[in-house]
């Protein structure tokens, strides 16, 4: 036993870059079952699938963390809703209307989202090099979201998947920042917790779906896709990702993240036939650009 926990401590940036992967393979997998399961159907059994195997290991850490999670039933609401339920379905709904590579440049926004809303949140101070870094960013995301194309934005004639998973992006980085205010519960304990009350806000929205809007048909490749997405981006790159942070610290583990627009264009390109446009390389070149000034001279 002692000889994998050294294992596993000499390849911190291994776990790190398969929860990188795992997460790339979420919007993979969301864009090409479009057609086949709706996006709400998707988010639902994502997280069925996730809560049921969670709750094997969970249950017995989650009665000895009763009384704290009853303390901190807004905090963790307010994370189950960002993190869980509006995040993953906001960008299973946005994937039906845009490319994946598009979804992958605007997830590498995260991070800035996360300075901005420590600054608005909690008055963290920002350098004037941070601020340029912001805009820098923010200037990338309009290219990819306008195609490159001014025009689009003086008609406001957005593409409406661009759109979602950018909100999904922003609700993203409310759950980041609100994670400093997480109860002091068992890790199991937490994932259990939002996983559960983000499925129980998604049954009323799904059950919306299968009946007015469209149903989710039952073969290999659908179970196939829904098993990917309940157990890989949901539980296996959560315990990748934090056993990195662990062992490496949460600033270096953070920079992973800016990965997910390499590995996921590659797959884009590779799996759904999606093509790389000029726009698309003048927003990876703007929005990294403002991460590194916005990382790189953050008040320490």
């Amino acid at each position: 036993m002692k000889e994998q926990k050294n294992i596993i401590k000499d390849f911190p940036y291994l776990l790190l870059i398969l929860a990188v992967l795992f997460w790339s393979g979420n919007f993979i997998v969301g864009r090409a079952v479009r057609a086949d399961i709706p996006p709400i159907a998707l988010a639902f059994y994502r997280w069925v699938v996730a809560t049921a195997l969670v709750a094997v290991f969970a249950l017995r850490h989650v009665k000895v963390d009763w009384p704290v999670i009853k303390e901190n039933k807004l905090i963790l609401l307010f994370l189950s809703i960002t993190g869980i339920a509006s995040f993953n379905t906001l960008v299973y709904l946005g994937l039906q209307k845009t490319v994946a590579i598009n979804a992958f440049l605007l997830q590498s926004m995260i991070p800035i989202i996360i300075v901005m809303l420590c600054f608005i949140i909690y008055r963290e101070k920002l350098t004037l090099i941070q601020l340029l870094g912001i805009v820098v960013s923010l200037v990338g995301v309009v290219t990819i979201i306008s195609k490159g194309d001014p025009d689009l934005l003086l008609r406001l004639s957005l593409n409406r998947g661009d759109l979602l998973v950018f909100i999904a992006v922003v609700a993203y980085g409310l759950y980041s920042v609100g994670l400093r205010k997480r109860p002091p519960i068992h890790p199991m304990s937490f994932v259990f917790i939002t996983f559960s009350v983000g499925l129980c806000c998604l049954v009323p929205l799904y059950a919306y779906e299968h009946v007015f809007v469209k149903q989710i048909m039952f073969n290999g490749p659908t179970l196939l896709a829904i098993s990917y997405v309940g157990v890989f981006p949901s539980i296996m790159s959560y315990l990748c990702y934090n056993r990195g942070v662990e062992l490496v610290g949460p600033a270096r583990a953070g920079m992973f993240i800016h990965l997910m627009p390499v590995f996921g264009s590659i797959m884009a390109i590779i799996f759904l036939s999606e093509t790389m446009h000029l726009f698309h390389l003048i927003g990876i070149g703007c929005i990294a650009t403002g991460i590194y000034l916005t990382t790189k001279f953050a008040k320490r």
